[in-house]
């Protein structure tokens, strides 16, 4: 990729520094943000019995496919816009380019399952308050082992088509599809399939779900007087997790559809190779979604009042700890 799409040569920045410092900032604020907030989450719910709920289970198994951008994306990253080595260029930077976009992209992927998982737990307990849940606590292991299986399955190709480039003096990590399959259209036919089944087909899941979700919450009748206040209350931790959980999708459409509609645009409109135009866009896209991973956390803390509660009782034992 050392031209463009029309085959111009697009200008290099005028201060390249300045830019280095600035995504370094950006990128480092997520990584403590998202190492943090992922971290409370896992601590908060395995400290806390009545948290123990498929639900919030399900959050935790997206904090940790969340920490892994923390801990292996960013520091990568960090290393690449700024050492000049071996580390950065060569085989173990190439290694690392295929391990780094593997363990990416595994990571989101789990994200996308687990929103269904989400969604379809609330949606039992929306649509049939009365009937045993649709995932009980026994199966929770199982469909969280199974989300990272189908993920690791799935994106096991990027082990082989991924590798480093250079493009404008900086260092990518893309799909080289020509290099990698003696069909250069399998690995693009392959991205769409990614994208529409791990992306799009989900979102459109997930938007018929929680629909039918508010309509049912907003016909929902009372069936007697003696049951009103015992109805209020469950209606009301109801529309709190809702809430919280439209909250974290509507975070990971915002963070990802954008990325990804650029991808594919760069894969069939552009044949791989972006226009000068739109670099400054693929950088603001990539940056919202490794973004997804610290937002996560924060979307948790603002809508849950048993997260503030649970992350209120680890700072009475720590005080308690260093008193």
């Amino acid at each position: 990729m050392n031209t463009t799409a029309n085959g111009s040569i697009c200008a290099r920045p005028q201060n390249p520094m300045a830019e280095k410092v600035g995504k370094a900032f950006a990128y480092s604020l997520i990584f403590i943000v998202s190492l943090v907030g992922n971290s409370l989450i896992g601590i908060i719910v395995f400290k806390t019995k009545n948290l123990r709920k498929p639900i919030n289970f399900f959050i935790v198994n997206m904090a940790m496919s969340d920490l892994l951008y923390p801990v292996f994306y960013f520091p990568w990253f960090l290393t690449k816009l700024f050492v000049d080595s071996e580390l950065s260029r060569g085989p173990i930077a190439q290694a690392l380019c295929k391990l780094v976009s593997f363990v990416a992209a595994t990571s989101s992927i789990v994200s996308t399952q687990t929103l269904i998982l989400i969604a379809v737990d609330r949606f039992g307990a929306v649509v049939f308050p009365l009937r045993s849940p649709l995932i009980s606590s026994k199966l929770c292991p199982i469909f969280i082992l199974a989300t990272w299986i189908v993920a690791m399955v799935v994106v096991s190709p990027y082990l082989f088509v991924i590798k480093l480039v250079e493009y404008q003096g900086q260092l990518f990590c893309l799909i080289q599809r020509n290099e990698a399959f003696a069909e250069s259209s399998f690995s693009a036919n392959y991205s769409l399939v990614i994208n529409v089944v791990f992306l799009y087909f989900p979102i459109a899941l997930l938007v018929v779900l929680y629909s039918i979700i508010l309509i049912k919450l907003k016909l929902q009748k009372i069936p007697g007087e003696e049951m009103v206040d015992i109805e209020k209350q469950r209606a009301k931790r109801n529309k709190n997790v809702l809430t919280m959980a439209i909250a974290i999708v509507l975070g990971f459409v915002l963070c990802w559809v954008p990325w990804g509609t650029l991808n594919l645009l760069t894969l069939f409109a552009w044949d791989g190779r972006l226009p000068c135009s739109i670099i400054f866009f693929w950088s603001i896209t990539s940056f919202m979604a490794n973004s997804n991973c610290a937002i996560n956390p924060c979307i948790c803390f603002i809508f849950s009042g048993n997260y503030r509660q649970g992350f209120k009782r680890l700072l009475a034992c720590f005080r308690v700890v260093q008193g």
